[in-house]
């Protein structure tokens, strides 16, 4: 998960990508519950609503993606970088 926060890090935020401009990602890879997790917010809002929850379970390279973003246009977008991540790719290709 640490990897993954990494990359959507830098591929979606500090490239200053358009589609990502009205989020902020709030990673919460320290988790008790054994479900490291990164999450997108609005904005400046850091304490709102997640928008797009990227979970991962512990023991297992799974992961959960949910959130209103899954049913936006940029959902196509985030699963194809969440796969290319997981499959060891570094690369910010949109």
């Amino acid at each position: 998960m640490e990897r993954l926060t990494l990359n959507a890090n830098r591929c979606w935020f500090k490239s200053k990508d358009p589609a990502f401009a009205a989020y902020s990602l709030a990673p919460e890879l320290s988790s008790f519950s054994g479900r490291p997790r990164f999450l997108l917010v609005p904005r400046g809002q850091i304490e709102a609503r997640p928008l797009l929850v990227v979970e991962g379970r512990s023991g297992s390279g799974a992961i959960d993606t949910y959130g209103p973003l899954m049913n936006e246009p940029v959902s196509a977008r985030i699963t194809a970088d969440l796969a290319r991540w997981r499959s060891g790719a570094n690369g910010c290709e949109a």
